[in-house]
């Protein structure tokens, strides 16, 4: 193995009230019997963008209070803070291909979340940061 890291997947997005639902609506078209389906993609940024210090090691990410054995070393700590806004949906506009967000404030704004950084205990490899 090259690199590898698995991360928790708080670290990537705090936040699980979120319900995904495809939707549809039909009309679109000149004869107006096309479906236009509505099939969100996500795309969040890896623990390597994130993170300084994780090529070429293998590393765990962890929130704060994870049970680690002997096995495993302390490799830093690493915190990150939810944004002031969300988006709450969006408008996409056909004829120009332009995206545009809505946003509501984040009820969690400025909440620190704390996650524990870990590697084998014989590993050698830097302390992690956060980028």
């Amino acid at each position: 193995v090259y690199d590898l890291v698995m991360c928790h997947g708080n670290f990537l997005n705090a936040d699980h009230s979120y319900i995904h639902k495809n939707k549809n609506l039909k009309g679109f078209g000149s004869y107006g019997d096309i479906m236009i389906r509505d099939r969100k993609m996500y795309v969040a940024p890896t623990p390597f963008a994130l993170t300084d210090g994780t090529e070429r090691q293998v590393t765990l990410i962890a929130p704060t209070g994870f049970k680690f054995g002997i096995d495993l070393k302390h490799s830093g700590t690493i915190t990150r803070i939810e944004t002031p806004r969300l988006i709450r949906g969006y408008y996409f506009d056909m004829i120009e291909h332009t995206l545009t967000p809505s946003y509501i404030d984040n009820p969690n704004a400025g909440k620190k979340h704390t996650f524990k950084v870990f590697r084998a205990a014989k590993s050698l490899g830097p302390t992690v940061t956060l980028r």
